[in-house]
């Protein structure tokens, strides 16, 4: 086998570099200039708490229409990321890679007290760089933890559309990729719609951006969650209409949970008071929400998340393992982040926690300790 054209592929051009650095302009100078709804953050250690433009809707619906138009005026090929597809990955790499030497560096020079910039400094290199030095550093006013999360579910939408106008181009469209393609967007649509929920996640609050953060929002998310749909594009697969019906409850349930418990949280958050499912939310010492889905399981969120991933992989069938990837890395990342999310909350919250944890004893899925 002749490796060259594969290691060829890998190698970043300066097509590649000019389209990221593009996407990451528009992201930059539009999500700036396009009007939003303007939310607090959670208010952090020191009493300060960030604002975040939650315009992304708007700026995905307006970079899409201006691909459009540039695809119309042959100004931009609209297979160009199915083309470029592994270029464009070692490019977002190596990218990822020099932003966050360069947080390190910034992060350990910082003089900030303020908690959104003060440097956590363990004086291990490897894991100052992997998870980060500062909680919330900025580029001419743009959060950059905000920012990079919101280009790697763009860039899953767009490398999802680019794989679809190809599966078209050469007459390979399935009813499968359709199904994919459907479940997907309708789920990162989704998240832009209520991307105001994203400012009090545990990533947003609590992780400091490494290595860590930054690869997982622009590698991971957009070139891995889009496996199934490279494999769809090479893979022919029929379903059938009963698997179709099965595969649509999967992600309608999926969807629910995850939304619904989201929404909750997000809303108890805001206002304690707020009622859940029509009545008075049921309240643990005060702090922890035990109504709703949070009161079926602690992180019934999860189990949403898990069932809208496996809903991806559904339609590429059973004949490989490959379209599963994501749920189940998926689900190992959720089972260990449930695991450590449990331990900070004892630790957090002490006899308050260990109230909740008998009134609610079931962990992600119900019926399972």
């Amino acid at each position: 086998m002749d490796i060259n054209p594969l290691v060829n592929s890998l190698i970043p051009s300066s097509i590649s570099v000019g389209l990221l650095l593009s996407f990451f302009t528009y992201l930059a100078v539009a999500g700036s200039i396009l009007p939003g709804k303007i939310v607090p953050g959670v208010t952090l250690t020191d009493g300060t708490r960030l604002h975040y433009r939650c315009n992304g809707l708007l700026l995905l619906l307006v970079l899409i229409a201006l691909l459009g138009i540039g695809t119309q005026l042959d100004i931009v090929s609209p297979t160009i990321i199915a083309d470029r597809g592994l270029e464009l990955l070692s490019t977002t790499f190596v990218f990822s890679v020099l932003v966050t030497l360069l947080l390190y560096v910034v992060g350990c020079k910082s003089s900030d007290q303020n908690s959104s910039l003060k440097p956590h400094v363990t004086g291990n290199l490897i894991h100052d760089w992997w998870f980060g030095i500062q909680l919330n550093p900025q580029f001419f006013g743009i959060d950059l933890k905000f920012f990079f999360v919101r280009a790697g579910m763009m860039g899953w939408l767009l490398i999802n559309l680019s794989i679809l106008l190809k599966a078209l181009k050469d007459s390979n469209l399935t009813q499968s990729m359709i199904l994919y393609q459907i479940f997907c967007t309708l789920y990162i649509i989704d998240y832009f719609f209520y991307e105001e929920f994203m400012t009090s996640t545990w990533d947003i609050i609590a992780e400091r951006l490494g290595f860590m953060l930054v690869f997982g929002d622009l590698v991971w998310i957009p070139y891995t969650f889009s496996i199934q749909g490279w494999w769809l594009l090479h893979n022919k697969v029929e379903l059938t209409t009963a698997a179709i019906v099965a595969n649509c409850l999967v992600f309608f349930i999926g969807y629910v949970v995850f939304r619904g418990a989201n929404k909750q949280k997000h809303v108890f958050k805001k206002d304690p008071k707020a009622p859940i499912w029509g009545r008075p939310p049921k309240v643990i010492g005060g702090k922890l929400l035990a109504s709703g889905y949070w009161g079926i399981a602690r992180h019934s969120n999860y189990l949403g998340d898990l069932l809208v991933a496996l809903s991806f992989s559904l339609p590429c069938g059973i004949s490989s393992p490959i379209p599963y990837f994501y749920p189940v890395y998926l689900l190992i990342l959720l089972v260990w982040r449930e695991r450590r999310d449990e331990a900070r909350c004892a630790q957090k919250y002490k006899e308050i926690w260990n109230e909740y944890c008998n009134l609610v004893p079931w962990r992600i899925l119900p019926y399972v300790y």
